[in-house]
């Protein structure tokens, strides 16, 4: 079984707590994490998406995947 991603340690990302649904956001914008895989799953590529949603840049987006790939691989270990 995967466990969920611990987002708290992660610097790129942040929750958003007065949103309705205390979504997990990149850090300083109100861009939620979904948008990415979203628009990833769509055929889009990292530069369309930092492109379509200014505020992100290609830094933050890949180290939430290096931190997420880290994330997977420590829970296979464990």
């Amino acid at each position: 079984m995967v466990s969920a991603t611990d987002w708290e340690s992660s610097p790129v990302v942040e929750r958003r707590p007065k949103s309705v649904t205390v979504t997990w956001v990149f850090t300083g914008t109100p861009i939620p994490l979904v948008a990415l895989y979203e628009t990833l799953v769509d055929g889009a590529t990292i530069d369309d998406f930092v492109e379509w949603f200014p505020g992100v840049d290609i830094q933050q987006v890949r180290a939430l995947l290096e931190f997420e790939a880290q994330e997977l691989c420590s829970t296979v270990e464990r």
